[in-house]
């Protein structure tokens, strides 16, 4: 199983704030995020932006980044400041 973390107001957008998907099949961050918008066509206004940060264990990767059974995947929206 791979453990996906949603945070910030994507959290609040997408109703919920993690979610569990079966490993089997997934190789990277962009399969993981077309497995998630499978089953929840609705999310794509969320999690189909490009500007999302993307995190594999806590350390900031890219959608090509491969990913394993037992990983920790969060996706965040990007940090602004002032």
């Amino acid at each position: 199983m791979i453990t996906v973390l949603f945070f910030a107001q994507l959290r609040d957008q997408l109703g919920c704030e993690s979610v569990s998907v079966n490993a089997e099949g997934i190789r990277n961050l962009a399969e993981l995020r077309a497995h998630l918008l499978e089953e929840h066509p609705d999310w794509q206004p969320y999690l189909g932006l490009e500007s999302l940060l993307l995190a594999v264990n806590q350390t900031l990767v890219k959608l090509d980044h491969v990913v394993n059974s037992g990983d920790e995947v969060a996706f965040m929206p990007p940090v602004t400041g002032g």
